[in-house]
């Protein structure tokens, strides 16, 4: 793939506008590289129309331009920069109490007492340090990095049971990475349903983009909430699907942490802007169940990112984004002066029952401080998600998808657990619900040099380096729960080569896919009684988790993970045994037991 190249170096952040704690890490190297993808098509209306100037900065109509050869056309897979500068986080999660809506106070697990919780900022090419302290009295935590590549760190990717031991109360890890990619993401806890208490926050890496704008509004959350806290509604979660039921609806969706309640307590998150000029927002749907349909009355969105992953630009009145997921989108302030509604509506296509109406107010400058009386088109049904087209185009090979594929079949299962619950009911993938052991991760066993991995680790082996892997996501069409369910893999981006309904016919079916630069993303919908096909190529060395990212669902097993060239992973340092250890000495005298997959 060709890349083209700026001729110029220009610093988009100057000293005075980097973050406090932004040091230098140490002298610029070359850029990194990697196995070059497929062979791109030789000609693409994503690459023909992204070209930027051969000499330009980065600015508000210059967006796809960034620093010396480096831009929008850049594949970040194959290339990026090295800034010389490392970003610097620390952060505390700690026992606290909430109440976003007014209504309901209830237990909370925060990081830096804050929900939203604090948002990481990096620039394209920087080394991103977090020093993480659990300050919690009685539960361990892990903290990822959700969609970060985490190439050849994947010790850094924070999955408690796969790649670290929990962080005991009173420990300290520092997770390091580089940000090889560029966009929006989050982070969160992985200890079980942790996050669901609003142990979560967002990161933004500066880049380039593949539409012009602005002022950047930063990040917009879209949260379910729950008056309940996740521990309890997990509980009643394993009830329902005893009874082949799916658990209990949440009580209200948060916009940026905030919203006001069915009685009318709480406030509504505000955002000011001026006619004329183009906003980028940074959707993130970090829900414990709720895919949101989001929506600006009177106003169209751009699209430009799905995940990391630029997009050649479209337009849409409406935008469902599913748990996990992240869309980056461009708004024009070229309506009346007024104020207008943004809805975060939950959708009973995907997963859930419940009719909640999430909102906030856009307000242009100058106009009065009322709620608005906006109305918008209808929200769209079923829970079909979009498939864009990404700005570097990759092909997919085709010729070896049939003889390939495989299959992993998610349903209900009786759980085959090593804890007390034999005889549960859990979510399963390839009829296996996950389970892991916090005192020995799956590195543990590689470190060992150890293959007898416990059933339960739902452990799949990807030895050979540099190959494409295909995998048909499928729900069976008996399932007495038809929930649809967002997929997230860690440690790639995959392909969405195409989904469907009912039960993928290798005869048929595979005349539906597309592998001419299809969607890229790392989360993605397996639809209710449907199947959803991907690749990805194993080029990067890690054990990597894959899983359903509706929180309870992954805590009762629905996930599965994939060893990929363990001989080539770069082992953890002594750091990690420091961490075990301390764990180890802790969860002798633990007086909660654990009872789901601890993920």
């Amino acid at each position: 793939m060709r890349l083209y190249q700026l001729a110029v170096l220009v610093g988009l952040a100057s000293a005075s506008n980097l973050p406090a704690d932004h040091v230098l890490w140490g002298p610029g190297g070359p850029p990194q590289t990697l196995i070059q993808r497929q062979a791109s098509p030789t000609s693409s209306k994503a690459a023909s129309t992204r070209t930027p100037d051969g000499v330009c900065s980065n600015g508000p109509n210059t967006r796809g331009c960034w620093a010396n050869g480096y831009s929008i056309a850049t594949d970040f897979d194959a290339k990026w920069p090295n800034t010389g500068r490392t970003v610097k986080y620390n952060l505390e999660i700690t026992n606290s109490t909430c109440n976003p809506d007014g209504a309901v106070a209830r237990p909370c697990l925060l990081f830096n007492g804050q929900l939203p919780g604090p948002t990481i900022y990096a620039n394209w090419g920087d080394m991103i340090q977090v020093t993480v302290t659990n300050k919690m009295p009685s539960n361990g935590t892990s903290v990822h990095w959700h969609g970060i590549r985490q190439y050849q760190t994947n010790s850094q990717d924070g999955t408690n049971g796969l790649t670290e031991c929990p962080l005991a109360p009173g420990d300290t890890k520092t997770y390091t990475f580089q940000a090889t990619q560029f966009g929006t993401s989050w982070f969160h806890s992985h200890f079980s349903t942790q996050y669901g208490d609003g142990a979560s926050g967002q990161i933004v890496i500066n880049g380039p983009a593949s539409a012009n704008y602005d002022e950047d509004l930063g990040t917009f959350t879209l949260s379910d909430w729950y008056y309940r806290g996740s521990f309890g509604i997990e509980a009643l979660t394993m009830a329902a699907l005893q009874r082949g039921q799916p658990g209990p609806n949440p009580d209200n969706i948060l916009v940026n942490g905030t919203s006001k309640s069915a009685t009318g307590t709480g406030s509504y998150s505000t955002t000011t802007m001026k006619p004329g000029k183009r906003y980028r927002l940074r959707l993130i749907n970090n829900s414990v169940i709720d895919a949101i349909w989001v929506s600006l009355d009177g106003h169209s969105m751009q699209v430009i990112t799905s995940d990391f992953v630029p997009t050649v630009p479209w337009n849409t009145n409406w935008l469902l984004v599913a748990i996990g997921q992240r869309y980056d989108v461009i708004i024009t302030a070229n309506q009346t002066a007024s104020n207008y509604w943004f809805r975060a509506n939950s959708a009973p296509g995907c997963n859930t029952t419940s009719a909640l109406n999430g909102k906030a107010i856009f307000k242009y400058d100058g106009a009065p401080a009322v709620d608005p009386a906006t109305s918008n088109t209808p929200q769209p049904g079923g829970c079909d998600e979009p498939l864009p087209t990404p700005v570097v185009p990759n092909a997919v090979p085709s010729a070896t998808f049939l003889s390939q594929v495989k299959n992993l079949g998610v349903d209900l299962t009786v759980s085959n657990v090593t804890t007390n619950q034999q005889n549960i009911v859990f979510w399963g993938i390839n009829m296996t619900a996950i389970d892991i052991d916090w005192e020995k991760p799956t590195i543990q066993y590689v470190m060992d040099k150890n293959t007898t991995y416990p059933h339960t680790y739902n452990l799949i082996e990807l030895p050979t380096s540099d190959i494409w892997t295909y995998w048909i996501i499928q729900e069976t069409a008996g399932t007495k729960v038809p929930i649809a369910h967002p997929m997230h893999l860690h440690g790639h981006d995959f392909y969405i080569l195409g989904y469907g309904t009912g039960i993928f016919d290798t005869a048929t079916s595979p005349s539906k896919l597309n592998f001419n630069n299809p969607t890229r993303r790392d989360s993605a919908i397996l639809p209710a009684r449907g199947w959803l096909a991907i690749a990805f190529p194993t080029d990067n060395p890690g054990s990597w988790l894959m899983h359903c990212h509706i929180a309870n669902h992954i805590s009762e097993g629905l996930g599965v993970q994939f060893l990929e060239s363990k001989d080539k992973i770069k082992l953890p340092g002594p750091d990690y045994q420091q961490t075990c250890s301390n764990w180890d000495k802790y969860w002798k005298t633990s007086i909660y037991p654990k009872t789901d997959s601890g993920l």
